[in-house]
C-alpha cells in the first residue's frame, strides 16, 4: 500500500530519502524527452464540471493546467516576482507566466535534464529555468513576492528545511502557495511544520476528490502515453507513478490512506 511506502520513506534519513527520489527523477527526465510532455502532476477537475478557459493551451493538458491554476489563483500573481520550486518539465510555469502575468518568473528544479528541457521548450522573455536545491535555495533573503510548489515536496529529504528556506527568500507580506500528496498520517503533521517557520495560514483545502476526478478523466490518455512510449518491463512502475486507475496511489486516494492537500500561507514578519 502507498501508506506503507510513505511510512518507509519517513523512516529513512533525509539524505537517503532525497537520494532515492532524485535518482528516480533524473532517470525519468533524461530518458523521456517527448517535447509535448510538459506536465508530471495528477491534475485537478472540479466536481461540478466547471472547466478553465485554456486560451491557446492544448486540451490534452487541461487537467494538469487546472491544478496549477488552482494553486496559483490562491494568490495574486499579476505584476509579482514569482519562483516555482520543483518546476519539472516547465509546463506549469509556462502557463502561469503567460496567463497570470507575473513581472518575472523563475522555475527551479534539481534535475539538470529537466531544466535543459524546460529552457528549450518553455522559457520566454519573463520565464527562465535554473538548477537548484529546494532545501538550499540559491537566492538572497527577501527576494521574491510569491513562491509556488506543486506536487514536488514529497520528494524532499527535509520538509522543514524547505519551508524555512521559502520563508527566508520571501519578502515580508509575500505568499507561499503549496499543493502535494501525503499519507493521511503525515498530512496531520504538516501544519506544525509551516507554523514553526512562522507562516500565517490564508487558505487550506483537501482536494483529493478533485484530483481523483482528474485521474479518472485522463486515465485513457495516460495509458496510451505509457503504452506507446514506455518499455513493457517498466510499464507497471510507470502506471503507479502516473496514478492511473487501480494503481497504488489511485487506490490510496480512494480509500483515504493518502490525501491531496492545498495550502496558501503569508509571511507576515521578517
Amino acid at each position: 500500500m502507498i501508506s506503507q511506502f510513505f511510512k518507509f520513506l519517513v523512516t529513512l534519513s533525509p539524505n537517503l530519502k532525497r537520494f532515492l527520489w532524485r535518482k528516480w527523477y533524473q532517470i525519468m527526465a533524461k530518458r523521456y524527452q517527448l517535447p509535448d510532455w510538459n506536465f508530471m502532476n495528477y491534475g485537478y477537475a472540479e466536481l461540478d464540471g466547471y472547466q478553465l478557459d485554456l486560451q491557446s493551451y492544448p486540451e490534452k493538458d487541461r487537467y494538469f493546467i487546472q491544478l496549477y491554476h488552482f494553486v496559483a489563483a490562491a494568490v495574486n500573481i499579476n505584476g509579482k516576482k514569482v519562483l516555482e520550486v520543483g518546476s519539472g518539465r516547465g509546463g506549469g510555469a509556462s502557463y502561469i507566466a503567460n496567463a497570470l502575468e507575473p513581472i518575472a518568473m523563475i522555475g527551479l528544479d534539481y534535475s539538470a535534464n529537466a531544466v535543459k528541457f524546460s529552457n528549450k521548450h518553455n522559457a520566454n522573455s519573463t520565464l527562465s529555468f535554473i538548477e537548484g536545491d529546494a532545501e538550499a535555495l540559491p537566492f538572497e533573503n527577501e527576494s521574491y513576492d510569491i513562491v509556488l510548489n506543486v506536487e514536488s515536496s514529497h520528494c524532499y529529504g527535509n520538509m522543514q528545511q524547505f519551508v524555512n528556506e521559502v520563508f527566508r527568500i520571501l519578502k515580508p507580506g509575500g505568499y507561499f502557495s503549496w499543493a502535494d500528496l501525503r499519507s493521511a498520517e503525515e498530512g496531520k503533521k504538516l501544519s506544525s511544520i509551516f507554523k514553526t517557520a512562522s507562516f500565517e495560514i490564508k487558505q487550506e483545502e483537501i482536494i483529493t476528490p478533485q484530483v481523483l476526478n482528474a485521474l479518472d478523466l485522463i486515465h485513457d490518455q495516460k495509458m496510451k502515453m505509457i503504452e506507446d512510449n514506455v518499455p513493457t518491463m517498466i510499464q507497471s512502475a510507470f502506471k503507479d507513478f502516473a496514478g492511473v486507475k487501480n494503481s497504488k496511489i489511485y487506490n490510496a486516494f480512494k480509500d483515504g490512506s493518502a490525501i491531496y492537500l492545498a495550502k496558501a500561507y503569508q509571511k507576515t514578519r521578517h
